[in-house]
């Protein structure tokens, strides 16, 4: 029996989408498979995020990475959750963190019997009994893996994106990916199915699959196939963002901050060798000129370049899958960075495309399906996740926050705010990404407090329910205590080489 031919996957663009594309492929795509990377020197990337969810550990895992290589490579830091400054009222603040928030007893979740005790006067604020906000708030960080008392410490990532895809553009070239230098001219194609890459040079580049990671642009999925828009300006009505780094100074804190201003919210992200800054914000309310002078105020230390403008519109392609072309990152949609979710979009995007991966042609159409149905839902479920931290907003300082907190939101995202809200119950459907412990941290620290709790929370008495969040209390404590700092872990075990910086 002959060999199968062998098959021709092009992924259209670099940066951080299509290096984890051509990474990934290469790891897991059989041998039957001939992968190639077009993209272009003179076109810039846009940096989707330095700040990620602990899922990248899956995927860094999967490739068989090293983490404490992969941190140094990439100048990288551990992240334990966001905090959020000023969002609910101004003075206040929250830390939305990865790991476990107390413990259950029962059928009861944590937050029914936190609910119980706070009602009695025997409970402080809810993240008092996390670990990983206890360690982020001490600046300490441990690879603990949990005992008889407390679950593990959970954490992510922040890196430079384009160390990032450096790295992972070098494994995926030891494995076979052929990086092509070029800018794409024209795309070739026959009705949905597309033939070949044009490049500006002359040259053809054809393929049996291609991948748009393209950026905001989305020349295949956009452009040559027509995949239509669905704007969600309505609901995010955040379209600029300015960046800028700037100075280590003061603590290096392990996780990423967001601070509300009048028209959207700053970023701080913290790396080995600098803090990634910007300032996203609604230009329906404040100017550019604004915006960057407020980002510029509010920086730690001296900024290390001039400030750059990003522009974009909250939403997501009609369709991911269009005959032969799948996209993977901005090329498919956008949804604003507040909850470090653009890599893990590329990342869900990609083991959508190898899980679905087709056959042969005459599978596509099917597959297609499926893959444009998840897509949407996922993203229509971060979607209302980010708006429900604009929505549950008691701020009446700015027009921006105002018009936040009167707005109509989705559905299905009101259905579960009105439960939460009568009951301290969450939805949660299906395998969508953010559990129900995210939803009940962002929810109590937005000041939506449930007007009730489980009665199951009822059969412990104050003096019982003491004990119990006391025990909690004294076995974080002494976990955190037995933790070097963030900057000692990092400086022992994952150091960026100096000429990096």
């Amino acid at each position: 029996m002959s060999p199968a031919p062998t098959r021709q996957l092009v992924i259209a663009g670099g940066g951080t989408a299509g290096w984890m594309t051509a990474a990934a492929a290469a790891r897991f795509l059989e041998a039957g498979w001939r992968i190639t990377l077009v993209e272009s020197d003179a076109i810039g990337t846009v940096g989707v995020g330095e700040a990620t969810i602990p899922q990248i550990r899956l995927f860094n895992a999967g490739l068989g990475i090293d983490e404490n290589e992969f941190l140094g490579a990439t100048q990288g830091s551990f992240k334990l959750g966001i905090e959020f400054v000023d969002w609910f009222q101004p003075g206040q603040r929250y830390l939305h963190n990865f790991g476990e928030v107390g413990r259950g007893l029962g059928l009861v979740p944590f937050n029914h019997w936190w609910a119980a005790a706070r009602a009695a006067g025997q409970a402080r604020d809810y993240g008092h009994y996390s670990l990983n906000e206890r360690a982020a708030r001490a600046n300490r960080f441990d690879r603990f893996a949990g005992d008889a008392t407390l679950p593990p410490l959970v954490w992510a990532y922040h890196f430079d994106a384009g160390l990032y895809a450096a790295f992972l553009r070098r494994r995926a070239e030891a494995k076979g990916v052929v990086r092509v230098e070029g800018r794409i001219a024209r795309v070739e194609r026959a009705g949905e199915t597309i033939t070949a890459l044009v490049l500006d040079d002359g040259s053809r580049i054809a393929g049996d699959l291609f991948v748009d990671c393209s950026g905001f642009r989305s020349l295949l999925i956009g452009e040559a196939l027509g995949s239509g828009w669905h704007d969600w300006s309505h609901w995010l009505p955040c379209d600029r963002a300015v960046a800028v780094p700037c100075a280590n100074t003061g603590d290096f804190t392990p996780y990423t901050r967001s601070t509300a201003r009048p028209a959207g919210w700053q970023w701080r992200i913290p790396l080995q060798h600098r803090i990634g800054n910007g300032h996203v914000f609604a230009s329906a309310h404040m100017s550019e000129d604004e915006a960057t002078a407020i980002l510029m105020a509010n920086l730690d230390g001296e900024p290390l370049a001039e400030p750059r403008t990003l522009r974009f519109q909250a939403g997501r392609r009609d369709k991911v899958w269009i005959g032969n072309c799948f996209a993977v990152g901005l090329s498919a949609g956008f949804l604003e960075p507040l909850e470090s979710t653009s890599i893990h979009l590329i990342q869900s995007a990609i083991a959508r495309l190898l899980k679905l991966l087709p056959g042969d042609a005459a599978q596509m159409a099917v597959l297609a399906a499926e893959a444009n149905r998840e897509a949407a839902r996922e993203m229509e479920w971060i979607r209302d996740f980010i708006i429900l931290h604009y929505k549950a907003n008691q701020r009446q300082d700015w027009p921006f926050w105002r018009i936040a907190a009167d707005m109509k939101v989705p559905v299905e995202l009101a259905e579960r705010m009105a439960l939460f809200a009568a009951t301290g119950r969450i939805r949660r459907d299906h395998d969508e990404l953010f559990t129900e412990l995210a939803w009940s941290q962002v929810m109590i620290g937005q000041g939506l407090s449930p007007a009730t709790h489980h009665p199951l929370a009822d059969g412990l008495s104050a003096d019982d329910l003491g004990g119990f969040l006391g025990l909690i209390d004294r076995a974080i404590s002494g976990a955190v205590a037995a933790m070097p700092s963030h900057a000692d872990f990092l400086a022992r075990h994952c150091p960026a080489p100096r000429k990096a910086a």
